[in-house]
């Protein structure tokens, strides 16, 4: 396997993380739900130009399983911080991270 496909797959993961966090607070099938999903999508397909692993077959299945991996942490890193009575939760990952964690 490409050690850039890796590092690829490890930035997407990252990367949907906050957009999975936000989906799990909002009305499945509703706007914000369906952009959470699919606005990452172009900066996926910038990534992969930049980066040069290109659009082999391959990098396909890697990239759509991370794709929704970082969705699925997301998901339930809300969950887990929504059940915890001491942190109160919104649909900002990086804004629930700052107000929890650093202040």
């Amino acid at each position: 396997m490409n050690i850039h496909l890796i590092f690829v797959a490890l930035i997407v993961i990252v990367f949907n993380i906050p957009f999975g966090y936000w989906r799990a607070n909002v009305k499945k099938f509703s706007l914000q739900w369906i952009l959470a999903i699919h606005v990452p999508v172009p900066f996926v397909i910038i990534e992969r130009i930049l980066s040069g692993i290109g659009f082999a077959w391959i990098t396909y299945p890697i990239l759509i399983i991370v794709f929704f991996l970082g969705q699925f942490i997301g998901v339930k890193l809300y969950l887990f911080l929504k059940n915890n009575k001491h942190y109160p939760v919104t649909s900002c990952f990086i804004m629930d991270c700052y107000r929890n964690c650093w202040s």
